[in-house]
């Protein structure tokens, strides 16, 4: 088995692999000030909370956009499962030719999206991450990252309206029955989400007419997708699991050189 973990932003998304099989996986809150061993001894609960024993586990990758996390989380990995973590970054194989002017700056959830993306659904694509910014990453048919565009997310706009203006109240993130609201709190759940949707829609085809490419998929993933696809007229389908496969895929390209 294989822990694959994906450190966020807002939250981070563990997962554990039998072979190509998702066993399970679980989302909890990116904390920063989370020591080694509040780390190790939240994975092995985890583990434990559905009978696996974390001795079983033979190899651990992390894709990560929060530097400040990764010393306590490898070290939490090196002293409690005894393995060197695999870290998405320089040096590790991908099969993703960066066309970005800076390769450095890609983040690797885009990475790891983009291998997952052109091994299961082939080039080209374009990937919106629903995250805690909205991410649009586009892949040519030959496997190149080529560059994208990066939105305030959904939740941090949302809240960043709330606290700015004083008289709107908090609402819940729902789809509304309909654009045209009858109160504050339709107003602004039709403002967010259908505002929402009509900018990924039009970015979508803005990306699709400056890759001059056929049949371009559109592939959503992050906490959001779902929400959003359900109205979106470009969205082809949706994948929650996009970055984990990801770091399955790259684990299996590079554990040959890997240390145990």
């Amino acid at each position: 088995m294989i822990l694959v973990i994906d450190v966020g932003n807002t939250s981070i998304v563990f997962g554990v692999y039998d072979g190509r099989k998702l066993l399970y996986h679980w989302r909890v809150s990116t904390d920063r000030s989370k020591t080694a061993d509040e780390f190790g001894m939240l994975m092995i609960s985890l583990l434990n909370n559905e009978k696996l024993d974390h001795r079983l586990i033979e190899a651990v990758v992390i894709a990560s956009v929060v530097p400040p996390i990764m010393y306590s989380l490898e070290h939490a990995i090196r002293k409690y499962f005894g393995k060197k973590p695999m870290v998405v970054g320089p040096g590790i194989k991908t099969g993703i030719n960066i066309k970005y002017e800076n390769p450095r700056e890609v983040g690797a959830d885009k990475i790891a999206n983009a291998v997952a993306a052109l091994e299961i659904y082939g080039g080209p694509l374009i990937i919106v991450d629903f995250g805690t910014a909205t991410t649009f990453c586009a892949i040519s048919s030959k496997g190149e990252y080529l560059g994208g565009v990066i939105c305030p997310g959904i939740k941090i706009s949302a809240e960043a309206l709330f606290q700015t203006a004083a008289k709107l109240p908090k609402v819940e993130l729902v789809k509304p029955e309909g654009v045209l609201g009858r109160n504050t709190v339709s107003s602004i759940q039709s403002g967010i989400f259908y505002g929402y949707v009509g900018q990924v829609d039009y970015i979508v085809e803005k990306l699709k007419m400056e890759m001059k490419e056929d049949d371009i998929k559109v592939i959503a993933t992050g906490s959001m997708a779902r929400f959003i696809a359900s109205e979106s007229k470009t969205i082809n389908d949706v994948n929650s699991f996009l970055a984990m496969e990801g770091l399955r895929i790259i684990y299996e390209r590079n554990k040959s050189e890997s240390s145990k």
